[in-house]
């Protein structure tokens, strides 16, 4: 089973969050709100989208790419890995 199977519950409800965060920068945008607060909310559904990528990346890569039976020092590369791309896509 898939990683996004077995978490699809997970996955579907910060889909459902980041729904609501572009529905209230719509709301935001109508309502001529000011720039800042737009940008604040721009940044908060950038910042969702990014951690949902990064989320289904890493469990991608665990699930997908990892071997199980790699030696301690490919899982510290794996581990290596998945931390640059947590810190590339923040």
């Amino acid at each position: 089973m898939g990683h996004t199977v077995a978490n699809k519950s997970k996955l579907i409800a910060r889909v459902r969050r980041i729904k609501g965060q572009v529905d209230a920068l719509e709301r935001g945008l109508s309502e001529e709100r000011g720039c800042a607060e737009t940008l604040q909310q721009i940044a908060a559904v950038r910042g969702a989208i990014n951690g949902l990528m990064g989320e289904v990346l890493e469990g991608h890569l665990r699930t997908h790419v990892a071997d199980p039976n790699a030696d301690a020092e490919h899982q510290q590369e794996m581990e290596d890995v998945l931390k640059v791309l947590r810190s590339y896509i923040k």
